[in-house]
């Protein structure tokens, strides 16, 4: 066995999740006699792509392999993979091409002051995430929404480290609890993409494949995102229920932290709801600081 290289070990990762996926007769396969295997066996979807099976096997397995694009191209049409994820192959094998870098580039990660004066102006929830999902700032909308997240430990302010425990997501009674999992995971997904053996990504996913099934059953389908986008419904005492649209912004660097910002439709209940809570916010705050 060659060495195994972190982006090679990624890529072996996600092909075999991939390839758990499809079934024979989702391309055209015939099943076969008893499987041993849910997905497709290696030696079919090495058929599909038109490689040797020893040579596929070397590939998922994370073995001193370079595939060419012309190889991830054929893999990518066999496993029928969406933009994204065709975007992620291209990126983690590229980046097993190129050798370990010996001290890799991992500054601290920091909000440029005009980043964080556009935050204060925006008259709607904002906050700042890193490339693991840490929240690195927020605006006084966030905070009335959210809550005050600097009661919180810093490096316990991490969107799938919150979205993971339960004393603060009620049981995880939302409906579209999971759906907003796998949105945070396929972008943590997308992070480790970079940097495999970053310290920040080896503890909040450590930390949460040993504490939650449901962690590890979501990470394990690999999936992957690059900016997300939904709806999502929050339940206020002080107001009721409001539904707020929400859009990720990439911001400068490589890879560069994100903008969430939640929005209502303009004239809408929710929008009127977003502003007496705000009201509400501002109010508070005011009395506090007498």
């Amino acid at each position: 066995m060659g060495s195994r290289h972190p982006h090679a070990r990624e890529l072996g990762d996600f092909l075999r999740a991939r390839r758990g996926r499809l079934r024979p007769h989702d391309v055209g396969l015939e099943p076969g006699g008893r499987r041993k295997v849910a997905g497709l066996r290696r030696e079919e979807l090495a058929l599909l792509a038109g490689l040797s099976t020893d040579y596929y096997q070397r590939i998922e397995q994370g073995r001193e392999v370079r595939p060419s694009d012309d190889v991830l191209d054929a893999l990518a049409g066999a496993l029928g993979l969406d933009d994204a994820e065709r975007r992620h192959l291209f990126a983690l094998a590229h980046a097993a091409r190129r050798p370990v870098p010996s001290r890799p580039d991992r500054a601290a990660e920091r909000v440029p002051d005009r980043t964080r004066r556009l935050l204060r102006v925006l008259d709607t929830p904002a906050v700042v995430l890193g490339r693991h999902l840490d929240l690195l700032d927020w605006n006084p909308m966030a905070e009335a929404l959210l809550g005050a997240p600097g009661d919180y430990p810093p490096d316990r302010l991490n969107m799938l480290l919150l979205l993971f425990d339960d004393a603060l997501t009620g049981g995880r009674s939302c409906p579209d609890w999971e759906r907003q999992a796998l949105d945070y995971i396929g972008m943590m997904r997308a992070a480790v993409a970079t940097d495999p053996t970053h310290p920040r990504a080896t503890a909040v996913v450590g930390e949460l494949s040993i504490r939650s099934a449901e962690f590890r059953r979501l990470w394990a389908r690999h999936d992957v995102r690059g900016s997300v986008s939904g709806t999502k419904a929050f339940r206020v005492p002080e107001v009721g229920d409001v539904v707020l649209d929400w859009d990720t912004y990439p911001l400068p660097g490589d890879p560069g932290p994100v903008m969430l910002v939640f929005t209502a439709e303009p004239g809408s209940p929710d929008a009127d709801r977003l502003r007496l809570l705000a009201s509400l916010h501002a109010t508070r705050a005011a009395i506090d600081h007498q």
